[in-house]
């Protein structure tokens, strides 16, 4: 599983000009999951996101969590996190899961967040969605459960 994680002063998301999820102060998190996922893997991200301690505390420093700050979640899903674009010019996302696997496990994902007390607002899994990002710092963070990068 790969996440992209953006502190923001706010993040929303639109489909079809309609409103379907909007956070203030948080992480607007782009969510790639891939054929070797389960929830091993879901457990790890989560946890990373939840933990990340990038919020400034009172002398400047990053050092508080999510948690910590009242933060929301924004969640979207994008299978394009596992594009290869080593050869060519067209990526290959060949390692991506797609369909209603990827879907049972992103919803597995939303709940394991939304257990945690927090906030958590969605995008429309695998619809063509419009995510507009107040990044704030910027600070941007990229995760990945095999621990790849």
């Amino acid at each position: 599983m790969r996440a992209v994680v953006q502190r923001v002063k706010s993040s929303s998301v639109t489909v079809d000009n309609n409103l379907v999820g909007e956070i203030a102060t948080g992480f607007n998190v782009l969510l790639g999951i891939s054929k070797d996922d389960n929830v091993d893997d879901l457990k790890y991200i989560k946890d990373k996101i939840i933990n990340l301690r990038v919020f400034e505390d009172e002398n400047g420093k990053m050092n508080k969590s999510l948690q910590e700050v009242n933060g929301e979640l924004l969640l979207i899903s994008q299978f394009t996190l596992y594009g290869d674009c080593r050869k060519g010019r067209r990526p290959n996302f060949m390692e991506a899961l797609g369909g209603e696997e990827a879907k049972k496990l992103y919803d597995i994902f939303v709940d394991m967040c939304k257990s945690e007390d927090i906030k958590v607002e969605t995008g429309i899994f695998g619809a063509d969605m419009k995510v507009q990002i107040l990044n704030d710092g910027p600070v941007t963070l990229i995760l990945d459960s095999k621990k790849n990068f």
